[in-house]
This record gives structure tokens, C-alpha cells and sequence, in this order.
């Protein structure tokens, strides 16, 4: 049922997205008009966890009723479950521990599953499987993002969907971590706000939620100039106040927030650079808000992608996201 290509494509939404609203919804009925609030609010993800006897109708009316959704099955727990999960048309399969027989299932039907796992053992038995896209949970009662830099250290290949505990005054925590590949959370969709239907609410809550994810704070401006003689003259301007001067290849930075470009580079006048916790993730966030990453200008170290500039310009200004 799943290609290798769809798992990879399912996985890649999750990242790009960044956040996994876990739903539990006790009306099915209310189904589409929450995930219209989640897609409202820049969430195109679900996971509708097990935990309610309407588990099953609220994934098939969400797959059925709200197109572009990526909707799957949480807090599943058993076989049985599974193939309720499966014939409701969900997407992927979550689960909060590690249970070999749920897995095997998954695997044999290319049920893409994230099973959930707090320690080395854990692990091991999902590479076993070879499952390297894994659930940590209950993030912040295990250990939280410490718990997972010890976890990460002797396993890299693995990437993690911490849950469990994480809200918005921990979430930058997490995101900063390279190998989180995405967070899940129950704080976006409060069972009070379903209750009542205050749809702008939870839209409200995701779009915060998204934005904090990425980590958005100024990191330097750039100005370019016409040759390097230009530019040294105007970094004598800025040595008459005292401030800290590096020289470069193809730049002088002041204090580290003002680059003075040695000749013409993006940007009419020059670039704002962005910091960001996850540039990838930051620019097909901006991409939905009318910005078009310009790959030519990719930097990556051992790998990751470190910076990236966007058009089109800001007054003047060429945006460039840089990594934290």
C-alpha cells in the first residue's frame, strides 16, 4: 500500500512541518472542522490518538472530508488497533512504546509507524527493524532534550519526534536539536477548545506554535558596497565608535550585527540575515508566506544545511537564513 517513495514523502511533511498536533476527540462529527483549523493555522498534520471509541470514524471523515491533510493514528497499542488504523485510511501509525507484534504488522502491510521508545534498548530493537524515525516518550519525564543528547550521541542515524511534556516554553529546546526530525504535542488541540468548537483558538494556537518553532531573531544586516576601498572606508566610519572590526575574504563584520560587503553581492542594497533554528525547515516555512528559497545559494556543513537565501527582496534587502 505504501511505497519506500510515500514513506519517504509522509516522513519529509512531517519534517517540513515541524509540529504534530496529537488530537483526541471524543464527537467524530467535529473531525473536519478541527483539521480545517489545524490546516488554517499552517499544520497540515494529525495524529487522532486511540485513546476514544471514535478514534477510527475521526481519521476516515478527516481523510475524507479535508483534502492536503496528512492524518495518522496515535497512542496505538495493539494489532487490533492497527487495522482499524489502516482501514480508516490513516496515513501513518504512532505508538507510545515499543510493542514487536504492532510493528511487525505495520511493517508487513508498509504501514509507516513511529514507535515510541526512552531508552538504548529501545532503540536497538527499532534499528533491529530497521526503524531509524522514532518517538521519544514521555519526553519531558525521561529526561527531556539532555536525556536525548545522551541518546543521540551513540545512535546519530536515528531522528526523533519527542512528545510528552513540551509545550510552547519548551519547544525551541527541542527544535534546536538536529535530530529532532519533528515535535508532537497535545497543547495545540485542548479537549476544551474541541469541546466547544473555538476553531480560531486552536488555529491561533498552531500558528504560534509554528512560529516559535522556528526560532526567528535578527542576525546581522549586510551592506554591500561598490569595491573594497569603499568598503574600507566605511568600516573607518564605524572604528571612530570603538567597535569590535574582523576582517574577512569577502567582508568586514562590526560587532558581529553589520557586515560591510567588499563588492556587490544580494540584494539591491545588501541582505538581513535571519537566524533560525532549522534553516530547511524555516524556508519551506517562509515558501507558504510567498518566499522562494534560492538554492543556488545553499551552504551546508558535514551535511546539514546552514544557510540559505530567499527572494524576493525587502526593501532592498535580500533575506538570508542562517542556522543557529
Amino acid at each position: 500500500m505504501y511505497t519506500g517513495v510515500m514513506k519517504t514523502s509522509i516522513f519529509n511533511t512531517l519534517f517540513t512541518t515541524g509540529l504534530v498536533p496529537v488530537v483526541k476527540i471524543e464527537d467524530s462529527s467535529l473531525a473536519p472542522d478541527l483539521g480545517k483549523a489545524l490546516m488554517k493555522g499552517g499544520i497540515p498534520v494529525a495524529e487522532v490518538t486511540f485513546r476514544t471509541s471514535t478514534a477510527a470514524e475521526s481519521i476516515r471523515a478527516m481523510v475524507d472530508q479535508v483534502p492536503g491533510l496528512l492524518v495518522g493514528a496515535g497512542t496505538v497499542i495493539n494489532v487490533e488497533m492497527a487495522k482499524k488504523a489502516l482501514q480508516a485510511g490513516a496515513a501513518f501509525v504512532v505508538s507510545p512504546g515499543f510493542n514487536p507484534k504492532v510493528v511487525e504488522y505495520c511493517l508487513e502491510h508498509d504501514m509507516p509507524i513511529v514507535p515510541g521508545i526512552n531508552n538504548p534498548t529501545g532503540i536497538e530493537q527499532a534499528l533491529n527493524y530497521g526503524l531509524d524515525f522514532l518517538k521519544f516518550f514521555p519526553a519531558e519525564p525521561s529526561g527531556g532534550v539532555q536525556m536525548l543528547d545522551a541518546l543521540s550521541a551513540p545512535y546519530n542515524q536515528v531522528r526523533f519526534m519527542p512528545t510528552g511534556g513540551i509545550g510552547l516554553h519548551n519547544l525551541e529546546d527541542y527544535a534546536k536539536r538536529s535530530y529532532v526530525h519533528a515535535i508532537g504535542g497535545s497543547w495545540m488541540v485542548p479537549p476544551s477548545a474541541i469541546e466547544k468548537q473555538d476553531w480560531d483558538a486552536i488555529s491561533t494556537l498552531c500558528r504560534d506554535g509554528m512560529l516559535k518553532l522556528q526560532g526567528f531573531d535578527f542576525g546581522h544586516l549586510g551592506i554591500n558596497s561598490d569595491n573594497p576601498n569603499e568598503a574600507a572606508d566605511i568600516v573607518k566610519t564605524f572604528e571612530l565608535f570603538g567597535f569590535s572590526i574582523s576582517q574577512g575574504v569577502s567582508s568586514y563584520f562590526i560587532n558581529r550585527e553589520i557586515e560591510i560587503m567588499k563588492s556587490p553581492y544580494l540584494g539591491s542594497r545588501g541582505h538581513i540575515a535571519i537566524r533560525t533554528n532549522n534553516v530547511r525547515r524555516a524556508g519551506e516555512f517562509l515558501g507558504k508566506k510567498g518566499f522562494t528559497p534560492k538554492e543556488e545559494t545553499a551552504k551546508t556543513n558535514d551535511g546539514k544545511l546552514i544557510a540559505l537565501y530567499l527572494e524576493p527582496e525587502v526593501a532592498g534587502f535580500a533575506l538570508h537564513l542562517l542556522q543557529k
